[in-house]
């Protein structure tokens, strides 16, 4: 049942992480880095924004404190919209590490809302949708991948492709609930913030600033 019901909501995100999957493959492998490497960064790493950033890190030889400082730049919203996800994983038990693991932001768009269907186990269908969307990333890192090596072709352009999976994503959350508070607290704020602070600048104030305005309408939203 969990299963099923976990596949047919993961849908919408297999075709964007499959063909995102597929651009970081070639890309990678652009580079010089084989099969091996797309499986392993995309199964232990799991971090669509950070694995591209981290192609030019690897061929410019980074130093740690670099990675480690692009990472949490890259990846500090996780630390924002996790925190609304602590109640629902607080009893996930052995399933826990991995939900906390596997959240991305497509993840967290099916997930945030709660809803579970009737008869399912909460955290085994929330297992399993997490499951299935880190399987297709890693599908499709290893299949673009194998497609650099053997069709070779320009890849200008093809980071948009993490633009247009956010805008998805953002869609179908604006049509699947009637509350719209929080989608244009997101959008405005982050408006507000690039341009005051600028393309470099604006992710982390943009961040605080939606919780700050979720945080005083949380009433509401609840």
């Amino acid at each position: 049942m969990e299963i099923r019901k976990a596949f047919i909501k993961s849908l919408p995100v297999m075709a964007g992480y499959i063909v995102l999957g597929i651009g970081f493959g070639i890309l990678l492998r652009n580079e010089g880095f084989g099969v091996l490497w797309a499986f392993s960064m995309s199964l232990c790493i799991y971090a669509g924004s950070l694995q591209y950033a981290g192609i030019s890190l690897i061929t410019s030889s980074a130093s740690i404190v670099t990675v480690i400082i692009t990472s949490l730049m890259i990846n500090a919203r996780h630390l924002f919209y996790g925190i609304s996800m602590l109640a629902k994983y607080k009893d996930a038990g052995r399933y826990k590490p991995y939900l906390v693991f596997a959240l991305t932001d497509e993840t967290y768009s099916l997930l945030s809302d709660g809803a579970v269907p009737e008869g399912c186990h909460a955290d085994r269908y929330r297992f399993f949708v997490s499951l299935f969307n880190h399987l297709y990333w890693i599908i499709g890192s290893v299949s673009g991948n194998l497609l650099g090596q053997s069709l070779p072709f320009s890849t200008e352009g093809i980071e948009f492709s993490m633009t247009a999976l956010f805008v998805a994503s953002f869609t179908e959350q604006w049509i699947g609930t009637k509350e719209h508070l929080p989608a244009l607290t997101g959008v405005c704020m982050t408006v507000l913030c690039l341009l005051i602070f600028g393309r470099d600048g604006f992710l982390i104030p943009s961040m605080i600033g939606i919780l700050l305005v979720l945080s005083v309408f949380k009433r509401r939203l609840s």
